[in-house]
């Protein structure tokens, strides 16, 4: 018999090989037929997981609030869809304070606004909900108590290396974070929502610090009060009309920091030694390649922090919207994209190779981390260890990554050859989909 240690671990090696999400490759472990078990309930909350943080929180609390559309729950590809769906973001960051570089990938509609998606989906569905800014922590702390008192979820901003589950290392203090959901509060502690499977508890202080450590949304709170509701259909069409036109709009943009040239830029980037913000360039020295590389795999891969490239969270919610607009040519186009989430998935591979013992290790600790946060509080101690661990070796190959310069090399012209093909492709899809939405 698999005892449950064996089975979490199974799980996560086949996260680390696959880059899959944890209920993902729990489901592939386990088998069709799962456990047989319905979501974990916590304080009157089930825990059902997701991908996106935005749209899996939203999806989340219109579940927990008995929000429907006409024929069913308002799921989460159908609300990335809403919200604007995909988008396409490149930026390598250099500090001179610090000599960091940093890569920065986007992929969702405004992903460089933290709450633009949110404010447009609840908007566009014509939902009741409010939002506060409250700019003293002490101000914020009463009125996210009070919420949860009242026993209303609420979506908030907290700081990932204050929040602590994630145990980040102290040089990523003030690095932000995603949205998740505070639905109680007990024992001086907030039960936390990170698409987690089995209850994840912060004690309060640290919750509260860690909401107010980021600037640009500090103490921010959404809190969705329709209740019972059922999205009328004309609207549900409506909104998933928008949403579908703006990702259209957004990927065939010119910006080559913002929409799908970004793909193209990168691509050339790769392997341009004479561009100042060339990789060539920019790494000559060796020095944070690794942690280049591996922000790579952890921002393409649904095994990371945030979800993914979210390609096959989108050709689920084409798939959903032709249903919505009755429009069944957007069935072939969700296959397509399920093609490009294939390619995605290639250049992770190529940017973090697993034959390297080391680099599998680094993807192995990872996977622990993330699958351990799925798991909740009873996952603590294992991701702490693995967490030191992780941060110890990329600290001890910040300098030299453990591979030599041919290797090296090459890696760069293959993510450079995928990256042109990705470009080429989603070009072509949003092109066709254009095509389609002509006449909606």
């Amino acid at each position: 018999m698999t005892t449950a240690k064996q089975l979490k671990a199974r799980v996560r090696a086949r996260m680390a090989r696959t880059g899959e999400r944890y209920a993902v490759a729990r489901a592939h472990v386990v088998g069709s037929a799962g456990d047989g078990a319905g979501p974990a309930v916590d304080a009157g909350w089930a825990l059902r997981g997701g991908t996106d943080p935005d749209t899996a929180a939203l999806a989340n609390v219109l579940a927990h609030r008995g929000v429907t559309g006409p024929d069913g729950p308002l799921t989460e590809p159908l609300l990335l869809v809403v919200g604007g769906g995909l988008g396409a973001g490149y930026i390598l960051w250099e500090f001179a304070h610090d000599d960091g570089r940093i890569v920065t990938l986007g992929f969702t509609h405004s992903w460089q606004y933290f709450d633009r998606r949110l404010a447009t989906t609840v908007d566009r569905l014509g939902l009741d909900a409010t939002w506060a800014r409250t700019g003293g922590a002490a101000g914020a702390a009463r009125a996210l108590a009070s919420t949860l008192a009242d026993g209303d979820p609420a979506i908030i901003w907290p700081d990932r290396y204050h929040a602590g589950y994630w145990h980040l290392p102290p040089f990523l203090d003030g690095g932000g974070g995603h949205p998740v959901v505070a639905y109680a509060s007990s024992g001086g502690r907030v039960h936390v929502d990170d698409r987690t499977l089995a209850p994840l508890t912060v004690p309060v202080a640290d919750l509260d610090r860690a909401r107010a450590r980021v600037g640009s949304y500090r103490n921010a709170m959404l809190v969705v009060r329709s209740t019972g509701t059922v999205v009328p259909a004309d609207r549900l069409r409506a909104a998933v009309l928008e949403g579908l036109r703006a990702t259209v709009d957004h990927l065939g943009g010119s910006s080559t920091s913002f929409a799908l040239p970004a793909w193209r830029r990168w691509s050339r980037l790769l392997v341009d030694a004479r561009a100042a913000k060339g990789w060539p360039t920019v790494f000559a020295d060796g020095r944070g390649l690794l942690r280049a590389l591996a922000s790579v795999w952890e921002a393409v891969e649904p095994a990371g922090m945030d979800g993914g490239h979210l390609r096959g969270l989108f050709a689920d919610g084409l798939a959903q919207a032709a249903a919505v607009l009755d429009e069944p040519g957007l069935v072939a186009e969700a296959q397509r994209w399920r093609e490009i989430a294939t390619r995605w998935h290639a250049l992770a591979e190529t940017a973090l190779p697993d034959d390297v013992p080391m680099i599998a290790r680094l993807r192995e600790l990872t996977a622990t981390v993330t699958g351990a946060v799925a798991e909740g509080d009873a996952g603590a101690g294992e991701r702490a260890t693995a967490a030191e661990e992780l941060w110890r070796l990329r600290a001890e190959h910040a300098d030299a990554p453990p591979l030599d310069g041919d290797r090296l090399a090459a890696i760069r012209a293959e993510m450079s050859r995928h990256l042109g093909g990705i470009h080429d492709a989603e070009v072509a899809a949003v092109r066709r989909l254009g095509g389609l939405l002509a006449g909606a």
